[in-house]
């Protein structure tokens, strides 16, 4: 049909009343099969069990495509199911109020009308409908029509990966792939009398990255996260209660924007060691970790009573005699939990005597999975990438530099993290000086939340920005759905991407 010819296109549910036009469409089509239609009473039962399911495209009036389906217990069914006992004998009492899978049953579009691209839109029905359910995903056993001119050279899944690599065409599997479903089995017998396929078909899935499994909590995890990054003025304070006054002035600045974190600069407690300058440098970073456990103490209660969660930055912290950089990150449920600064800086390692920690790992937050390099950590791809599979939505960055050579390296290597790992992330840092402070003179910092590049975001991958070298606070939304989007439909996808055949980047448990 011409473009030119068409009046209108319409989706619509599909009545009884299209019942004959549906029964004409299958028997032209199917007309190579032993069973070409489905009778009446089976339409009606369909129709009146899942209306929701099923769905017919309309051309000028007349009928153009369908797609029938059925939401399932999937569970209840092996991966190697075939046609007759996923409808039930044809009876479609395998469907379930309550399934967690829209089966796809059915789908065509009538020969004069291809071309249109309308099968794209029964498919983006189905998957709309899925996101709605709040379902696992889509599947259904797909033909592989064009498989019987191969069948004596070649099995079903080398056919399989030939399509894919586009060496054979074929209809049905070509379209199921363009339209993001991906093979997971083959299953013998899984339709009677299709000859074409050779007896074989492929079990294709559709996985609804929205899916979100339910709970008896009463919590709700946010998708719309919002981030308070603390710009940090180094200054002098006479004592930890008023360095902490100064902290919690900053809580309560982000809490008020209903902030979901704050995000504190590395080492932002430094100026406590002005009353230990006099003595050597080793020795007055191990006087200033003997307030980190009380500092913990004072994030935890700001946690609770600001209701947000607070990543601390990083302080000292000596553990068995030895020194290392550490920080907490204190929910507002109460709990607290720790993450270590790995690769410690030359500079630490030699002035301080500082040590790198072994600990890597993801948080789980009510705002999704995070993740907390400090500094240098940062520009260690291999960490951020470890956490990227474990699923990290956001990456804190709590940074200290005190030359604009130090903070560029932090601040691009914070930019790659993004979007290699297709997650956002967050840096932050201290400015000013502290003359009266041996090896912490002068800071440079702008802090920041990058993006991956793509459509959903911004063209330059930056969401927010503090101004240079000035005491602020940024308050920056980020979207965890758009995460999921672009990991499944991205213009580039740097995780799905990676040729794991090749490669790998694993974490070593260390002993």
């Amino acid at each position: 049909m011409k473009i030119e010819n068409i009046e209108n296109i319409e989706l619509q549910y599909l009545t009884i009343e299209d019942y004959q036009a549906l029964k004409q469409a299958m028997i032209e089509i199917y007309s190579n099969m032993q069973s070409t239609h489905w009778e009446e009473p089976q339409i009606q039962s369909l129709i009146d069990k899942f209306p929701e399911g099923q769905v017919v495209i309309k051309i000028n009036g007349q009928l153009a495509g369908c797609a029938l389906s059925l939401r399932v217990d999937y569970d209840k069914f092996d991966d190697h199911h075939t046609y007759k006992e996923i409808t039930g004998n044809y009876t479609f009492s395998t469907h379930s109020d309550i399934g967690d899978v829209l089966y796809g049953i059915d789908v065509f579009i009538k020969p004069e009308y291809r071309g249109l691209r309308l099968g794209r839109r029964l498919y983006d029905y189905r998957k709309e409908l899925c996101e709605k359910l709040n379902l696992r995903g889509i599947a259904f056993g797909g033909r592989i029509p064009n498989y019987h001119k191969y069948a004596v050279q070649i099995s079903p899944k080398e056919y399989i990966e030939k399509v894919k690599r586009k060496e054979i065409h074929d209809p049905v599997l070509n379209f199921q792939i363009s339209n993001d479903f991906h093979p997971s089995k083959v299953m013998k017998g899984y339709l009677e009398g299709d000859a074409d396929s050779n007896d074989f078909a492929v079990l294709l899935e559709w996985d609804n990255v929205y899916y979100k499994k339910e709970t008896a909590k009463a919590a709700i995890k946010k998708k719309v996260v919002r981030l308070g990054l603390i710009q940090w003025q180094m200054r002098l304070y006479k004592d930890l209660e008023e360095l902490m006054q100064q902290a919690e002035y900053f809580v309560d600045a982000v809490s008020a924007y209903r902030a979901d974190f704050a995000l504190f600069p590395e080492f932002f407690n430094a100026p406590l060691m002005a009353d230990n300058n006099h003595l050597p440098e080793s020795q007055a970073i191990r006087e200033l970790a003997k307030y980190t456990p009380e500092i913990v103490q004072k994030f935890s209660e700001l946690a609770i009573s600001y209701n947000i969660n607070i990543i601390t930055g990083s302080f000292p912290e000596l553990k068995d005699g030895m020194l290392y950089n550490v920080g907490y990150l204190c929910k507002r449920d109460g709990s607290t939990e720790r993450y270590e600064k790995l690769h410690v800086t030359p500079d630490e390692a030699k002035v301080w005597g500082m040590q790198g920690g072994n600990e890597l790992k993801t948080f789980d937050t009510d705002c999704g999975k995070v993740g907390v390099l400090i500094c240098y950590d940062s520009e260690f791809p291999e960490l951020s990438r470890i956490l990227a599979e474990e699923g990290m939505d956001i990456l804190f960055i709590p940074f200290l530099t005190d030359t604009q050579n130090g903070y560029s390296r932090v601040r691009h290597c914070a930019q790659a993290r993004a979007i290699e790992n297709e997650c956002y992330v967050a840096i932050a840092g201290s400015v000013g000086n502290l003359p009266k402070v041996n090896n912490m003179d002068i800071q440079f910092a702008q802090s920041m939340v990058f993006t991956p590049c793509d459509f959903s975001f911004p063209a330059n991958g930056i969401k927010a920005e503090a101004t240079t070298n000035t005491e602020m606070i940024l308050i920056a939304d980020v979207d965890l759905d758009l995460l999921k989007d672009l990991n499944q439909f991205g213009s580039v996808r740097n995780l799905k991407d990676r040729r794991t055949d090749i490669y790998e980047v694993k974490k070593l448990h260390k002993k």
